[in-house]
């Protein structure tokens, strides 16, 4: 029996991943709205709806310790949630920009923080941080989003080597463009999302993905796999990566 926790539950990563565990495992299902929680995930059994403000560092520490409490351990813990907006970078203001970050980062930062202690304690865990090729390869009209992202994967990388001898693994998930409703906000006309469909990934096959690397060392999982080579040129050739970027491939 495991004890899983992952954030933005609503989401379609989320729901995907949670179709593929094990009949007896936990679950504790974290996001805005309980009633919503409730309602998507009333059939499964063993499973603990809890509300969650990401900007508030008081109501994740409760809600940490509420699962604490009650279940007196977490063996994977999904930074899931997460939103984007493709905008150019003199549109944002600056509480705009804060919002993301509280909730692109700060708030996967504060649960790893929180849940990494509590797992080095134990001796065992993962922590799973979802962030995307957006934190590896940076694209125009995704400035705030890609910064989000890329300080996502740095600390990710830093905490790894902390937890690395507390038998606590520390994952972070670089998938490109999903068709989920992530792209509600973040491409309001389709036509991005229609400009990258030879790349688009479906929400079951990124959850299965994340699921069979559950409880194993695995640094990054970057996928599809034409993004993940890409990224290698990326870091090989970064001038002649910026060039296609801009002229090549600027799909925004």
């Amino acid at each position: 029996m495991r004890v899983i926790a992952i954030t933005g539950a609503t989401g379609g990563i989320a729901q995907e991943i949670v179709k593929g565990l094990d009949a007896d495992d936990k679950l504790i299902v974290l996001g805005r709205s309980k009633e919503r929680l409730e309602v998507l995930y009333r059939h499964r059994p063993q499973t603990t709806c809890l509300a969650v403000d990401l900007t508030d560092d008081a109501s994740m520490t409760t809600a940490i310790e509420t699962i604490y409490q009650e279940l007196g351990q977490i063996d994977i813990f999904i930074n899931n949630a997460g939103y984007g907006d493709f905008s150019t970078f003199d549109s944002y203001t600056s509480d705009q920009i804060r919002a993301m970050f509280e909730v692109n980062t700060f708030a996967t930062m504060t649960f790893a923080r929180l849940v990494g202690q509590k797992m080095a304690k134990r001796g065992q865990g993962h922590i799973i941080n979802i962030a995307s090729m957006a934190g590896l390869i940076a694209s125009a009209k995704s400035s705030v989003y890609s910064a989000t992202k890329f300080a996502v994967i740095g600390f990710s990388n830093a905490l790894r080597l902390e937890l690395a001898g507390k038998n606590v693994y520390v994952t972070t998930v670089n998938p490109g463009p999903i068709a989920t409703k992530f792209f509600d906000l973040a491409d309001p006309s389709g036509d991005y999302l229609k400009s990258v469909d030879k790349f688009t990934l479906q929400p079951d096959y990124v959850a299965k993905k994340i699921l069979a690397i559950f409880g194993k060392p695995k640094r990054e999982l970057n996928m599809p796999f034409a993004l993940a080579a890409t990224h290698k040129l990326y870091t090989l050739f970064p001038n002649i990566s910026d060039f296609l970027a801009r002229k090549v491939f600027n799909y925004k």
